[in-house]
């Protein structure tokens, strides 16, 4: 990891480079502000008015998060289901959005150029390339503001390629996310000493399909931190 990095419990996001995690110290803040003009109409419409900000110990601004109003739900949150931890989630589902303020990475500590990204929801691939990265699939990804305009989810191959195009790799550019620790509270900051990562605590507001009112669903994105090598 670089200098600066933070990745979405979306949620829990991971971002910065393990060099320099080890000397940094991160916070959750609420960021009173619309969501970014880089939106399109569509997406900035299903969008909070206000977001939260991950900001270091000088008080830089590392990433800047806005979730959706309401998060469409197949069923009730109610537990992992085999190695999928929101199995009421669907994949390429927009969940929220992200600006690096200056140059971001990921989980994978890719390169994140600055600049505005929708967060979706995504499933780790199951095959050997992926074998002992995370006990779960879970992740999100960060897709390019200006090719991501409609609200619909996104179909695997269009999701995975177009996330890839955020890092400028073959790869998706993806934040680990997690659910949060028993008493972890939200909206917060979760340090994981061991790991070296620290996570966005937030509520995502769920809605069932046909449910009535969204309710508040913590999850942890990793937001700085990598996966070991």
């Amino acid at each position: 990891m670089r200098a600066h990095r933070v990745s979405l419990s979306w949620l829990v996001f991971a971002l910065l480079p393990a060099s320099a995690v080890a000397q940094e110290s991160y916070k959750l803040e609420a960021l009173k502000e619309p969501p970014p003009s880089g939106l399109s109409a569509a997406v900035r419409g299903v969008m909070a008015g206000e977001g939260y900000k991950v900001v270091d110990g000088q008080g830089k601004t590392y990433a800047e998060i806005w979730l959706r109003k309401a998060v469409p739900a197949s069923e009730k949150p109610a537990g992992p289901k085999g190695a999928v931890q929101f199995p009421f989630l669907a994949e390429g589902e927009l969940l929220g959005a992200l600006r690096f303020p200056a140059e971001g990475h990921d989980y994978r500590d890719q390169t994140i150029a600055k600049g505005v990204y929708t967060v979706r929801y995504g499933l780790q691939p199951v095959n050997g390339d992926h074998l002992g990265v995370s006990t779960y699939r879970d992740y999100v990804l960060l897709l390019p503001a200006a090719k991501d305009t409609e609200t619909a989810d996104v179909p695997r191959k269009a999701l995975e390629d177009r996330s890839a195009q955020s890092a400028g790799t073959s790869h998706p550019a993806v934040l680990l996310m997690v659910t949060p620790a028993s008493g972890q509270a939200a909206p917060g900051i979760a340090r994981d000493e061991e790991k070296n990562t620290w996570g966005a605590v937030v509520p995502l507001n769920i809605e069932v399909k046909g449910g009535g009112t969204p309710a508040p669903f913590n999850v942890q994105v990793i937001v700085v931190g990598a996966a070991a090598a």
